[in-house]
Formats: structure tokens, sequence, C-alpha cells
């Protein structure tokens, strides 16, 4: 008998974990900044690595089937075009843009609702150390910036020489003006003041007040519904 009722526990244990699996909340999330970067400066990989590091973290605390993509302009590419519809909500349910043009408009993006993907609060100006500044190599309205400059750390394969376009998610920066409180176009990244680390660099984002961070957005349709499987582009 013995043998019988330790199968009946073994199975139980085994109904009562799938039960739990299949009634878990779903994570609505649809919007966070990463709590981590590539560790290696503004290089991420492309926009393909970036996407993925997205789709991984989402998946890390259950927000998986959606598909994610970096909000990051490109050459050729607009971040704002990368993103779906919105409406976007944060890990605590705070919607914090929802349209596009609400998202470079009058958006609900600040310290306290540009969460990261675990629902905490991303470091900002005032913070040791502040993170506040994310890469996004874009224009205040989401585009790529025109010229030959590069602003996007060669389209986020370097960490080297070059420049990206940062963002403030805390609104804040040195003064109180418009591009100081940009959350997606404030200044651009820069060599270390000795000349030791290219303005690609870990250690070059670290000095102005970054680590390397992004905005993640789940391409949301304008029915509230998020695409599945979405090539990335």
């Amino acid at each position: 008998m013995k043998p019988i009722v330790g199968i009946a526990l073994t199975a139980s244990v085994v109904l009562a974990l799938a039960a739990c699996e299949m009634f878990k909340p779903e994570n609505k999330m649809t919007f966070f900044v990463t709590s981590s970067g590539s560790g290696k400066g503004a290089d991420l990989g492309g926009l393909a690595g970036a996407d993925r590091r997205c789709q991984d973290l989402a998946d890390s605390v259950g927000a998986s089937g959606k598909t994610w993509h970096a909000y990051l302009s490109a050459t050729g590419v607009n971040a704002r075009d990368r993103i779906g519809e919105g409406p976007w909500q944060n890990a605590k349910g705070v919607v914090v843009a929802t349209s596009v043009d609400n998202l470079h408009g009058a958006n609900n993006l600040n310290k306290q609702t540009a969460l990261n993907e675990k629902g905490d609060v991303v470091n900002g100006r005032g913070d040791t150390p502040n993170m506040h500044d994310m890469l996004t190599g874009s224009t205040p309205d989401g585009r790529a910036i025109q010229g030959s400059d590069d602003t996007t750390c060669r389209n986020w394969t370097t960490s080297g020489v070059g420049a990206a376009m940062l963002g403030h998610h805390d609104r804040q920066g040195l003064k109180d003006d418009e591009v100081s409180r940009s959350w997606n176009s404030s200044h651009l990244s820069r060599a270390t003041k000795d000349g030791s680390s290219p303005g690609c660099s870990q250690p070059a984002l670290q000095g102005t007040g970054g680590n390397g961070l992004f905005y993640c957005f789940a391409v949301v349709t304008a029915s509230g519904g998020s695409r599945s499987g979405a090539p990335g582009y």
C-alpha cells in the first residue's frame, strides 16, 4: 500500500503545482526601464540584442507572451515606430502614456513611474549612484537624429569612440529647462574627463549619470493587445 500512497501524493503535488501555474495572475506590464544594461556601455548587440535584453527581462518577471522592443533609434529606424500604438503601463499598473503622440507629448513618465521590470524605482539625480541617463539615440519626437554625427554609438554596436543621445527618466538635469527635463533627448554621452574612456564606454556613461540602461515597450496595438512573435526592426 505504501508505494500506492506515495504515487498518489506525488500526483497530488504535481496537480497542485500545475493548478497554481494555470491560475497565476497575468503580468500586464507593457513598459519598463531595464534594471541593468549590457555591461558593455552602449554596445547592446544592435537593436536585435537590445530587444532580446528587453524580452529576457520581461520573461524573468512573468511578462512573457508579448513582443518587447527597446526604445532606440538607429540609422533609418525611429524609436517611436518600434513600439506599437499604446497604451503602456508600468509594473504597478500605472499608465505612462496612452498613445505614441501622448508618449512624445504630455506623458506620465517620471522617476516614480519609470520603474524597472521588478517594479523598483530607478536611481535618479540626487541618488548615489545617479543612473538617470537612458540610451535612446532619438530626437524629442522619437525619431532618428539626422546628420553625419554618431548619436547611437554605431547603431548600438560599440563601446568605443562615439556618442549616444540620452534622456532623463527622472526629468531632472543641471538646469530647469525643457532639454534637461527631456525623458528621451537631453544630451549626448561623452568621453571621461581624463580621456581614458571613450563616449560609448561603460565608464563614460556612468560618468554623466547613467549605467547603460534603456526603455523597453511591449508592442501594443490600439485595441490594447500586444503583438506576439513580431519581428524586430
